[in-house]
């Protein structure tokens, strides 16, 4: 867990006060249309489009989870009601629709009480509270199509308590198969609140299980799926909590359930088992929520600010079929949201190029007009949806930032961050992007040519303020000349040694880079002084800091951003002044721990 999370603890721990009350439950016949027990199941159609691109759409949750005045009258998370997700559907397809976004997603509670008391069928699954939707939950989906948009629903991993009915509950279509036979004799729990019952698949009943869940959500016309407190992941770890049995059930399940449903987990999921999301399912949360569970909807410092330290680790993972999750975009209704306007667009943009699905949870009934162009610029919705990679930062994790992502055209998305809570000015180098010389620059928010840039590009921000910039190159490829830190011809210091690494360029490293230990990179030669963009590839399983100073002169203090594990490595570029002739580069951890050095590679010009 990294410790940037610490600060949304608090939000999650709400959250599981109310998602334990999921541990309560009466069991109860439902109509057998409802149910899924006699309806057919939905036509097949492909799978093709299945998270081709990050999906776009609505959440309840956010509205749900808010203390904002007005929003859950009927006491906590009571937002969440038929006639609500009526008026937002028809707000996404009145305000939305034509933007790109299509799926209404009904989240936690939709089978509970106003009290929070859940229900289940006969068959030990989650029945729809006839208060919240007493029209049933095939009639939601159904609406919800009308307006030519999918529908969304969600669900926590595992046997819920309530279903379990001391292991007498039939498993629907399984003859023979109860609920006692499809979990551990000790009732160990799984999920991120420890509300349901480990589920143990070397019984075949299992599975059987998870296909009713399936079925049953296909045929109610459901095209989206959240599984929720996932692991490992959700704060949680140890074999009760892996989860990857599951998710690999859901897939199989959905896979013969007559429908395709796009299936998301949620939530922190563990960096170490991401093939496994990426085998299994077609998104993954990689961080806790972005709501505050205060009196607005989110808040800068709760949650959203942690997404530039945590993304980074993840940008390599995403792409057609499965893409890095952020979190609901509630950037839509000004006051209620919690931001500043330059907030918003900056949390707006990173969602954007890090090609995270494009949900909100905001009141789509209520959009203010900033709100509404920061959700409907069809420039940034197509640098989300288009076919480039996800973009990454090209500099350091410091407060001001630069990350970019390489269109299939030859051009480059770039966005500007000044994550500081002061104004500060934030540039981007074109050696970050690899050529040096013009390139035209266009400011992507405000659809305007700002005509040419030699070198670089410099903006003053405001506060967590951002600009967002397509650059076409005018000028001429870099070359560089690669340095292996673990090379002879360098200077180790304190505790610093080398270390093979199968994944770093000439298989070793330096590392023990902590407490005093340094490396100095000899014989960094360039042809004219000036300061240069190095380029730095590391390692580092946790965000660490490193004093990066050159011919022995005053350091300069950069966060690199964990690249996920020991194994993986990754690059950002730093800025040295470099003398003409031969020069000396040195990463010194100080007092902490740093990164992992693989290599740096230099510009042979500027």
């Amino acid at each position: 867990m990294r410790s940037s999370s610490y600060s949304a603890m608090p939000a999650r721990a709400l959250r599981a006060v109310v998602v334990l009350a999921l541990t309560a439950g009466v069991t109860a016949a439902v109509p057998a249309a409802q149910a899924g027990t006699t309806t057919p199941p939905a036509a097949p159609t492909t799978t093709t489009g299945v998270a081709a691109e990050p999906y776009m759409g609505w959440t309840s949750w956010t509205m749900q989870s808010s203390k904002y005045p007005g929003l859950n009258p009927k006491g906590d998370y009571s937002y969440l009601s038929e006639a609500n997700v009526d008026k937002q559907t028809d707000a996404m397809a009145a305000k939305l629709k034509k933007y790109g976004y299509e799926y209404v997603n009904i989240d936690a509670g939709w089978w509970m009480d106003w009290s929070w008391k859940s229900q289940f069928d006969e068959y030990g699954r989650q029945k729809a509270d006839p208060v919240r939707f007493p029209s049933g939950m095939k009639a939601v989906a159904d609406r919800i199509h009308s307006k030519g948009l999918k529908a969304g629903i969600y669900l926590p991993v595992g046997l819920e308590k309530g279903a379990y009915n001391d292991g007498r509950n039939p498993i629907w279509n399984a003859d023979g198969c109860t609920t006692g036979d499809i979990v551990y004799d000790d009732l160990r729990t799984t999920n991120g609140w420890d509300s349901a019952y480990k589920i143990d698949f070397s019984n075949p009943c299992a599975q059987k299980y998870i296909d009713s869940q399936a079925r049953m959500f296909a045929d109610w016309g459901y095209d989206f799926l959240k599984l929720d407190g996932v692991g490992p992941g959700s704060f949680k770890d140890g074999d009760n909590y892996n989860n990857v049995a599951d998710v690999a059930a859901w897939q199989k399940a959905i896979a013969t359930a007559g429908r395709p449903i796009h299936l998301e987990l949620s939530w922190s999921l563990a960096y170490g088992h991401v093939e496994d999301w990426k085998k299994y399912s077609n998104g993954w949360r990689i961080d806790t929520d972005v709501e505050c569970y205060c009196n607005t909807l989110v808040t800068w410092e709760n949650s959203v600010d942690d997404r530039w330290d945590d993304a980074p680790a993840w940008t390599g993972h995403a792409g057609p079929g499965g893409w890095n999750d952020l979190d609901s975009l509630n950037v839509g209704n000004g006051e209620m949201d919690g931001l500043t306007k330059a907030e918003r667009q900056s949390y707006a943009t990173l969602w954007a190029i890090a090609k995270s699905p494009l949900f909100t949870g905001d009141d789509l009934t209520k959009l203010d007009s900033y709100g509404l162009s920061l959700l409907t610029n069809r420039e940034v919705i197509g640098i989300n949806q288009s076919s480039a990679p996800p973009a990454e930062p090209v500099t350091a994790s410091d407060p001001q930032q630069v990350w970019a992502a390489k269109n299939p055209d030859g051009t480059y998305a770039v966005a500007l961050f000044n994550l500081s809570d002061a104004p500060a000015s934030v540039t981007a180098d074109w050696s970050t992007l690899g050529f040096k010389g013009k390139a035209s620059v266009r400011d992507v928010w405000n659809k305007e040519g700002l005509g040419t840039y030699t070198d670089k590009i410099t903006q003053a921000l405001p506060a967590h303020g951002s600009r967002l910039f397509t650059v076409t190159p005018r000028g001429t490829a870099l070359a560089w000349t690669a340095h292996e830190a673990e090379a002879g011809t360098n200077t180790l210091s304190g505790n610093a040694s080398v270390a093979d690494c199968s994944a770093c360029s000439d298989g070793r490293k330096v590392g023990n880079l902590y407490t005093g230990g340094k490396v100095t990179v000899n014989d960094v030669t360039v042809a004219k002084s000036g300061t240069y963009q190095i380029k730095v590839a590391y390692v580092s399983g946790d965000a660490r800091s490193v004093l990066v100073s050159a011919n022995g002169g005053g350091a300069t203090s950069h966060k690199f951003a964990s690249t996920g594990d020991w194994g993986t490595v990754n690059s950002v570029y730093v800025p040295v002044k470099l003398k003409a002739g031969a020069n000396t580069v040195t990463f010194d951890s100080g007092t902490g721990y740093a990164p992992d050095i693989d290599r740096i590679d230099v510009p042979k010009s500027l």
